[in-house]
């Protein structure tokens, strides 16, 4: 291992900050786990009513293995579905991993699965409302799995959006435990993403029918894997292979292949040599610190990745006691460079990122500019380093190398030197507005600063209408508001994305400003989404009326409607239509709609409650 370079001082900075600002409830954290750690097998201190439950179901070594109280349990929590591409390809890793975990002297079982809601499914449909609240239930899902005191550690199976965040989020009340994240890969590359995105919008204006539409669509998804733009998905595997929680260079190794099965068996052998006891021993707690979440910032900045993080990594960070902000986010974003290429930011997907270099290349060109943290525990070990390898096969076995040191296409990945931009793929936004966040990896700089009329909506339908009604066809703010975790459970609306695109193609200049999400299909719309405080809770967004000039401007992270204070503050909040929020399941979720917190602290269901916890 090279000398390393010094932190860059940002980074540095911001670290210590976060260090200092989460000290309270990092110290209850801890403290905590460090009362629930043992170096004793779970089971042992349960009664034998208890025990005899625990492998009622268990035959041959298995059995007798768990009715003694020496040999370790793996937990498996698995969101396996055979529906949903992304997690399809784990209905056969449960059987390699209790293999291989028996073979190296553990039991692993099935400990739970947990749901797993397709955005792409639900995208501008009812059920889209409760994606982000699934979070949460994937959460306490997990939590429920791991509650049996049976497990000594646990292998966390998980791709999507909220899935990944849920898991973690999930497994840090078991912090003690060591945990491992089990990615499945991408699915082969379909047709080209400018392609797709070219049919979308004709398809928007009337030039494209259904069928047009369908066929374009389905040869981009088209097989099992995680879809292969750089979406939310993509985005937390590569944002926690840099935290740490995937053994190096797994993330992106396709399913269905010997590779994926030799990684899936590694794992289930490594989580049992981070045990208690060995000389290894890495309880997920130690992983998942300051500097971690650090670089998961780091990871997301430097690749233009998912807006979605600036929610799920703020609510990720609070259940391992750590507390960061969106000035966290900015900070470091402006000190980043950007580094990757992938659609929507360009128009290769994950599979060109990984043939050119993936995250071990990104790995050691940030470690080398000083813009990660390598003294971290990791499940492959301590310090980072170990990321800068690439796994591979030699005669069925199963190796890591050094990543070449050029990238293998510097049109989707670049060193650090000649960055595709200087700063990272986030900015936030603030003003009388409130604040916001914005991805303008993907929005042309003409495009960054825009003042225009606002036209007012509160649904998607109504936009849809009126874009249809050609009411549109000129400059336009569009405000879509009352679309917050507590007005609705904050869907993602990049279903907007087509119609706002033709708008700019006919050379008008056009932005979004909304409390909802876009997620990591963001595109070349500017789109200043989150905003807090939220409709729903008489936001400033509440406030803007049709016509008056909003301004969104990227370069000075401003955001402001050109209305003076005094009439601005005599106005009266505008309520949402009136409708109940029911079907689709969105009845039982009243609860969570009721207790979630603001975007800018995760919109998290947790938040109030965790540190309240951690500080009693």
């Amino acid at each position: 291992m090279t000398d390393q370079p010094a932190i860059h001082p940002v980074v540095a900075q911001v670290t210590e900050r976060i260090i200092a600002r989460s000290a309270p409830g990092r110290a209850a954290y801890l403290d905590r786990m460090a009362r629930a750690a043992s170096d004793r097998p779970s089971r042992a201190n349960l009664g034998c009513g208890n025990l005899a439950h625990a492998f009622a179901a268990c035959a041959g070594t298995d059995r007798s293995a768990l009715r003694g109280t020496t040999v370790p349990c793996v937990g498996i929590v698995s969101a396996y579905n055979d529906m949903l591409s992304a997690h399809q390809p784990y209905e056969e890793f449960p059987a390699w991993i209790k293999d291989t975990v028996r073979e190296h002297g553990g039991v692993a079982r099935f400990a739970g699965g947990v749901p797993a809601m397709c955005d792409g499914i639900t995208q501008g449909r009812p059920g889209m409302e409760l994606s982000l609240f699934s979070r949460e239930v994937i959460a306490m899902a997990t939590g429920v799995a791991l509650a049996h005191e049976v497990f000594d550690a646990s292998l966390l199976l998980g791709v999507c959006d909220k899935i990944v965040p849920g898991l973690l989020i999930g497994a840090l009340s078991f912090g003690h435990l060591p945990a491992m994240l089990v990615p499945a890969g991408p699915m082969p590359s379909g047709i080209p993403n400018d392609e797709k995105a070219t049919v979308r919008q004709a398809f928007a204006e009337g030039r494209a029918d259904r069928e047009e539409l369908l066929a374009a669509e389905s040869a981009s998804y088209h097989s099992p894997g995680t879809c292969t733009f750089f979406g939310t998905a993509n985005s937390n595997q590569l944002v926690v292979e840099m935290m740490g929680l995937h053994l190096p260079g797994s993330s992106f190794i396709p399913p269905g292949t010997p590779l994926r099965r030799a990684l899936t068996e590694f794992a289930a052998r490594r989580v049992l040599e981070i045990g208690a006891g060995r000389p290894e021993h890495t309880p997920l707690a130690r992983i998942i610190d300051e500097r971690a979440v650090v670089n998961g910032l780091l990871a997301l900045l430097a690749t233009g990745g998912s807006t979605n993080h600036t929610l799920h990594l703020v609510a990720i960070a609070a259940a391992a006691g750590i507390r960061i902000t969106w000035d966290d986010f900015a900070d470091l974003s402006a000190v980043t460079p950007l580094l990757a290429s992938i659609y929507p930011n360009g128009i290769a997907d994950i599979n060109h990122f990984a043939a050119a270099g993936g995250v071990p290349f990104l790995v050691g060109e940030l470690l080398d500019a000083g813009l990660l943290h390598p003294d971290v525990h990791t499940v492959a070990g301590y310090g980072l380093h170990r990321y800068r390898e690439e796994p591979y096969l030699s005669e069925g076995e199963l190796y890591w190398r050094p990543v070449a040191r050029e990238s293998g296409n510097p049109a989707v990945l670049r060193p650090v030197a000649e960055p595709f931009a200087a700063e990272g793929g986030l900015r936030m936004l603030s003003g009388n507005l409130g604040r916001a966040v914005i991805k303008v990896s993907a929005v042309a700089e003409q495009h960054r600063v825009i003042a225009a009329p606002a036209r007012v909506f509160t649904t998607q339908e109504a936009f849809t209408e009126a874009y249809r009604a050609g009411e549109l066809d000129r400059d336009v703010v569009v405000v879509l508001r009352h679309q917050g975790p507590r007005a609705n459970g904050m869907p993602e609306l990049h279903g907007l994305t087509p119609a706002l695109g033709s708008l700019m193609g006919k050379g008008h200049r056009v932005a979004l400003v909304t409390d909802g999400r876009m997620s990591g299909a963001s595109g070349k719309v500017p789109a200043a989404i989150h905003c807090t405080p939220e409709a729903g809770d008489a936001g400033p967004i509440s406030l803007v009326r049709d016509g008056d000039l909003v301004r969104l401007n990227a370069e000075l992270g401003t955001l402001d409607v050109a209305v003076d204070a005094e009439t601005l503050a005599a106005r009266v909040p505008e309520d949402a239509p009136e409708q109940e929020w029911t079907g689709s399941g969105r009845e039982l979720f009243t609860a969570l709609r009721a207790a979630v917190g603001p975007a800018a602290e995760g919109a998290s269901v947790f938040g109030g409650i965790t540190h309240e916890m951690m500080l009693t």
